[in-house]
């Protein structure tokens, strides 16, 4: 009886967090197809807010609730860490630029960067053991989470946009369009995120 009364809280936190999971994927869907990304000629900032507005509530979650960190920290890091496989996916973007559809200055490095950490992803992740080596996981990490970073940046910079500052006569315009909208609206803010769960349970000492 204690043990289930102790998991329910946890159980509660995990379902209300799938339907929001459930509800910002809807918002980012219906949001593209109706065009509020594509932000061209105005400063995307939609876009900007889509990808910073829901790791920062994880983080206030995060540091004012201690349910939501009790469920955060009962994650399999196994899970976590091949979920970024899907990066793989990047070879996207590098076959946007060779026909011309999205610039290099941004394509090229986002797209090795999410196959770099999508390829290595399983090999962490099948590697992981008690005592875990934790300067070989932070460090990926760290590597995953500076490449996102690094690709929502490079794609506003090379935008239509009067931040465009590395824009050319190939912008990141399509990155606003439906459904590639939904990589800087959803998919990137929610692995930056398991990025950051995961360099906190190390960090607590619960690899």
């Amino acid at each position: 009886m204690a043990h289930t009364l102790s998991t329910q809280p946890t159980n509660s936190v995990r379902n209300l967090t799938l339907a929001i999971l459930l509800v910002w994927f809807l918002l980012a869907v219906a949001g593209s197809l109706l065009g509020v990304f594509d932000s061209e000629p105005r400063p995307p900032l939609p876009l900007g807010l889509a990808a910073v507005i829901p790791v920062t509530l994880f983080a206030f979650c995060y540091l004012t609730s201690a349910r939501f960190q009790e469920f955060v920290m009962s994650l399999d890091l196994r899970i976590l860490t091949v979920a970024q496989t899907w990066r793989v996916g990047g070879i996207v973007f590098l076959i946007l630029y060779q026909h011309g559809a999205l610039p290099g200055v941004f394509a090229i490095p986002a797209g090795w960067g999410d196959i770099a950490i999508g390829i290595t992803a399983p090999v962490v992740a099948w590697y992981w053991k008690r005592p875990f080596p934790s300067k070989t996981f932070i460090v990926w990490n760290v590597l995953g989470s500076l490449d996102l970073v690094m690709a929502v940046s490079l794609g506003v910079l090379a935008s239509a946009t009067p931040v465009g500052v590395l824009a050319g006569d190939v912008t990141t315009r399509l990155m606003g369009q439906f459904p590639l909208s939904l990589i800087p609206t959803f998919f990137v803010p929610l692995l930056l995120i398991l990025h950051l769960i995961s360099l906190s349970r190390v960090r607590k000492g619960l690899a």
